[in-house]
């Protein structure tokens, strides 16, 4: 069985952070995700500000899942909460219990943080039903979907 262990990401982490968030959107987006400098930079940037909050997954010693939070507030949220913005397992690597470990380090950071409850956008249905089945397996419950307006 090989050894899990889950640690927060520090100014040393950046490029591993930004090469699982570039797999993510990459496996997101079929192929066609944002070339790997535009998300190192973004990393870098939301990761030295203290905006996001990153935990990674390493398999004997290898990293391979993240997971990012970023803090929000909302009067229907009671304040302060988080939310999960990536959650990355790389597939051979899926099925192993990796990614309700980054959730279980998303949850104890969010309550050292004071924060109410975590919250995570769905992927598009049915496309992504195996991710929603995961979440829902992991205790989340549905609230409804999720619009955006680009700025």
């Amino acid at each position: 069985m090989p050894t899990i262990e889950i640690r927060k990401a520090g100014p040393d982490d950046i490029q591993t952070v930004a090469s699982l968030a570039h797999d993510l959107l990459v496996e997101l987006s079929d192929g066609d995700g944002p070339e790997i400098e535009a998300v190192t930079q973004s990393t870098a940037e939301l990761l030295n500000s203290g905006a996001v909050s990153a935990f990674i997954a390493f398999k004997d010693d290898q990293p391979v899942g993240v997971i990012t939070l970023n803090e929000c507030a909302a009067i229907y949220a009671g304040g302060r909460f988080g939310e999960i913005s990536e959650l990355y397992v790389h597939p051979n690597d899926r099925s192993l219990g990796i990614a309700p470990q980054l959730i279980t380090a998303a949850v104890d950071h969010g309550i050292s943080c004071g924060w109410k409850r975590l919250e995570v956008g769905a992927p598009d249905q049915p496309a992504w039903k195996r991710t929603f089945d995961f979440y829902v397996r992991n205790d989340f419950t549905e609230v409804g979907p999720r619009l955006r307006l680009l700025i």
